[in-house]
């Protein structure tokens, strides 16, 4: 996958299959990370439908999340959380690793991860 200025990101990533795969290994990852593991529940299920509805309307697929959910408002959604810069870090390094793990050129890769950025520090609540 590489980036293509015709296309959404969305549609860069693989729509819903792609998308659903980079998710899937993400919370493979978000598992296994001691700053982020505590913060999520056992069962993975609902946390991931929602954050495929989020990122296909995030980058451009059809606005599933608000469909579903209302308006994003992902600020007040993650206030009960304590998300510090270190999390935020983790969590870009997470997402990070599964666009690599699932073959997103560096281009694109590096696109999406400067997109992210700006909503995981503006989710931090925490000193």
């Amino acid at each position: 996958m590489s980036m293509d200025s015709g296309l959404t990101i969305y549609q860069q990533l693989g729509e819903s299959d792609g998308l659903r795969s980079i998710i899937e290994t993400f919370y493979g990852n978000v598992v296994r990370e001691p700053l982020l593991a505590p913060l999520f529940p056992e069962d993975m299920g609902p946390v991931m439908e929602k954050q495929q509805q989020f990122l296909t309307q995030f980058f451009g697929g059809p606005p599933l999340f608000s469909e579903q959910h209302g308006h994003p408002m992902m600020r007040a959604r993650h206030m009960r959380f304590p998300v510090t810069n270190e999390r935020a870090d983790a969590w870009l390094a997470c997402m990070n690793a599964s666009l690599q793990e699932n073959g997103v050129e560096d281009e694109l890769r590096e696109f999406v991860i400067a997109r992210l950025k700006g909503p995981a520090y503006h989710f931090v609540n925490t000193p």
